[in-house]
Parts: structure tokens; sequence; C-alpha cells
């Protein structure tokens, strides 16, 4: 019997009433292992009215309380880390080394949550008139949502429930429905940290879900990791009906390689991200930028690393990339690829017709390698999120930045160099949000906010890091007079001397 992935509303394991499901395939068999409920609008109403219950005493609930959960929580999340990485490869398929890393870095916002007193700390001028004070505090905001992508199914959640609740709203995440069972369980180690029913809610669906939420009276914020048309969909309807949103979107993220840099490292540093993960992942380097005459021996070393991945299922830990979360996403990467020699690229690595022994119905792609892609191409101007790295030529540094900085996504960019100037200019000059000199995957730590720029991002605030804080608040000032007691009116004694 199939198994069935349920919502978590009110603290507890709700069953679907909807009558509809969705399948949950095991990318490296093609197996479908799994259905999950798709909530109906009356489902997101309920799971709605549970957190803005609880938001009536967890708004209102002390700091001292919030972090003692979020610590007991922290400990449980660290003592669980290879079950929920068990869950994301048996249902997205990356390989569990890339799991527990993706584990790792959600860690790092829930220990961000964990320090939200001093966050939260307000300020205070005195005497900015005669017995005049003024004071600002930021306040939260009621329900917020967040609608997670399937390429990180526990980390982009992590990125976002834990500062909301620590600045003392209540949360409902709709996560993908291709990978639904880590967010299931997010939730059950949450309620058993003791954080109380409602606070934090998990309802499963497809637009109908997305759609209720972004109408819903009682939401207050929306905050959404995706492509970029569903990113400019979700900013622009959330926004019409009055929400904060933020909104993060695609990328073609370049790495520009200059002729001084360190070929090895930049050809190591290419390799790892343009192919971990299988490439399903925003922050992946899809185009190198070669300057000068560095092209052709840049190519050849690239080549030669990527020949060496091993590719298998997720959960043999030799493999080093895993498949592709859908058949049908397999497919739509493979036609960049076979398309790719008309449009005038040299197709160096082809990874189309890879297969997996004994595994030859899963969602399997090699990687692929093309030089010399004009950007007039489609594999280099729209996100293919698969394992696919495009190498374009440039004859200077001017070049390559004129060329980045016109493609419209601005997520993450790189260069590898040993010319500090060179660097120094690159992150002044480089229309993106985040930068990596000699660093491939520049996704700042927690206590630093993640985001792009251009089409990358919807919104003004950016992800995590003191942007999180402030979203998921809002500012508050307060002017105060008081009359010195030595005025006291007759008759009432506050043991002050007199003025008169």
């Amino acid at each position: 019997m199939t198994k069935t992935v349920n919502h978590w509303i009110g603290g507890k394991t709700v069953e679907g009433t909807s009558g509809q499901y969705g399948p949950v395939t095991d990318p490296a068999t093609g197996a479908v292992t799994t259905q999950v409920a798709l909530a109906s609008v009356e489902e997101v109403d309920a799971a709605v009215a549970a957190a803005k219950a609880a938001y009536a005493t967890w708004g209102t609930s002390s700091l001292a309380q919030r972090t003692a959960v979020l610590f007991r929580y922290r400990a449980l999340l660290d003592a669980h880390r290879d079950d929920i990485a068990a869950l994301i490869t048996a249902e997205h398929g990356k390989v569990h080394s890339d799991a527990l890393g993706e584990v790792a870095r959600g860690l790092e916002i829930v220990e961000l949550a964990c320090g939200i007193t001093t966050q939260l700390k307000g300020e205070l001028s005195t005497q900015v008139s005669n017995r005049v004070d003024v004071s600002s505090i930021r306040q939260s905001l009621g329900v917020v949502a967040g609608i997670t992508p399937f390429n990180f199914p526990a980390m982009v959640p992590m990125w976002m429930f834990p500062l909301a609740i620590a600045c003392g709203n209540t949360f409902v995440l709709k996560p993908s429905e291709k990978d639904p069972s880590a967010a299931n369980l997010l939730a059950e180690l949450a309620s058993e940290a003791g954080l109380p029913d409602g606070v934090l809610n998990v309802l499963h669906g497809d637009k109908i879900a997305v759609d209720g939420l972004l109408n819903h009276p009682d939401v207050a914020a929306v905050s959404f990791v995706g492509s970029t048309p569903i990113a400019r969909y979700i900013h622009a309807t959330a926004s019409a009906n009055g929400k904060r949103v933020q909104a993060l979107g695609g990328a073609k993220n370049h790495m520009l390689v200059l002729p001084d840099a360190d070929l090895d490292a930049a050809a190591d540093a290419a390799v790892s991200a343009a192919y971990g993960s299988a490439g399903e992942r925003c922050m992946a380097i899809s185009a190198v930028v070669a300057v000068g005459a560095i092209g052709d021996e840049l190519v050849a070393k690239i080549r030669e690393r990527a020949e060496k991945i091993k590719i298998g299922p997720g959960n043999d830990p030799t493999s080093e990339m895993g498949p592709l979360i859908t058949a049908a996403h397999r497919d739509k990467v493979a036609s960049y690829v076979t398309g790719a020699a008309a449009q005038g690229a040299e197709v160096v690595l082809d990874g189309t017709g890879h297969t997996v022994e004994g595994f030859e119905d899963g969602h399997w792609i090699g990687l692929s390698l093309l030089d010399k892609v004009s950007t007039a191409s489609d594999a280099y101007k729209d996100e293919i999120f698969g394992p696919v790295l495009c190498v374009l030529r440039v004859e200077s540094y001017e070049d390559g930045v004129a060329l980045m900085n016109a493609s419209p996504f601005g997520n993450g960019t790189a260069i590898f160099t040993r010319d500090g100037g060179a660097a120094r200019r690159f992150q002044l000059e480089i229309q993106a949000g985040m930068v990596g000199v000699n660093v491939p995957i520049p996704v700042p730590v927690g206590y630093h906010s993640f985001g792009g720029w251009k089409d990358s991002l919807f919104g003004d605030h950016h992800i995590y890091g003191n942007d999180g804080v402030h979203f998921y608040t809002r500012g508050k000032v307060t002017t105060t007079r008081w009359p010195d007691p030595a005025d006291a009116p007759a008759g009432v004694d506050l043991g002050f001397p007199r003025n008169h």
C-alpha cells in the first residue's frame, strides 16, 4: 500500500480531505513510493486558523520561552540529521553527503534564531527635547507563510520558519509536493522540542494551496524561493493583497576566470559548483566566462574532472551525483544539450544518454559541458537547473563583466584570480547580490543575508540574517514625555523637593 504524507496542522497529523493526491517518486528508480495530500481551500483556511489561534499566545510569549524551545529544537535536529537526510535522498535523489550538508546549512539559521534576543533589541534616545525620550522596537507580524522549492526540502524551510517563530510569528509552510516528507519531520521535531500547537503548520498542496495563502486575509507576509516566473507571480499577487513579500527567483550564475587564475583550483571549483546536487540549485555555477587564451586549457581541465564523477543512487556512499527530481525535468534538461550544437556550441561532454545499471528507470542524466556558447543560445539564456555547464569566451576583464551584467539574473557570481585589485573592482562593478572571490558558491553564512538582484529577487528583503529579522518584524517608535516629579500637583508627595 502506498504511503501517504498528510498535513501537520495544530500540532498533529491531519489527513487530507480534498480527495486529491500527488505522486512522490524515488528518482533513483522512477517508482512512485508515496502520495501526498493536496490541500483544498478549506484546508488552507484550517491551517491559517490554527496559526492565528496560536499567535494569540505565542505572539506575546517571552523571549526566554521562545529561545528555550529553539535550543531544544536545535539539539533534536542535530540528533536526527541522518533521518532528515535520508528522507531528502529518498524523495529528491541527492546523495547522502549533499543532503547532510543541506541540513547543516539549515541548522545555521536555527542557531541564529536561538540568539534572537540580541537581534530584537530596540533603540532609545533620551532628552531629544526637554523631558522627551524616543524609543524604537520591533514587533511580530502575525501569521506568515513560506512556499519552498523541491531542491532543498529541509534547508529552505529552515531559512524561514525558525526566524519567523523566534520573532513571535506563527507559520504555515507549503513545501514542494515533489518531496514533502522532510517538512513533516521538521515540524514533528519542533513539536517534540515544546513548540506550542499551531505555531508551525505544514500544508501540502499545489497551486490551489499557494493561491489560498496568497489571498488569505489573515496571512501577513509570504516568503518564497523558486523560479523567476513564479517569484514574479507570488510578489505581484501577495503585494496586491497588501502582504509583505520576499520572493527569491531563478539564476544564471557566472564564474569569471582571469588569465592569472590557478586553473586547477578554478576547474575544481567549476565542477563542484556546476554539477553538485546535479545542478539543481539556484547557486549553481552554470556559466564559466574564460578570459583571454586560457579557455582551451580550462575546458580540458574541467572535462578531465567531470569525466571522473560517479553517478548513482543517492543512498550509495560511492555516488557523487544522483538523479534529477522527475523524468520530465530530466528530459527538459537534456533538450538543452541536444539542441546546443545547432545553436553554435561545441559539445565537449554529452550526458544525455547516461543510465545506471540496475536502475534503468531512474531519472538519470550525465554531466554535460558546452564550450564556445553564444549568449543568444537557449542553453545560456535559460536557467537549466541541471548538470549542464556552459563555457563562454571573452577577450578581456571588461568584456566579461559587461557580458555578465547584461544577464537579467543577478543572484550569485564568482571571480577566480590572484590579483586583489581585479577582485576588488569585480566586487564593486558586478551586478549581483552575492559575490565569491575564489569561492564558487558564495552562499552567505546564517548571520549575513542571502539574496540576489534583478530578476533573482522580488521584494526588498533578502532572506535570513538581519534582513530576515526585519522582514518578520515591523518597527514601532514611541515618543514619551513625563512631567518632572517635582512638579506634582499639591497634595501629592513623591518625596521630591518642590521647585517653588
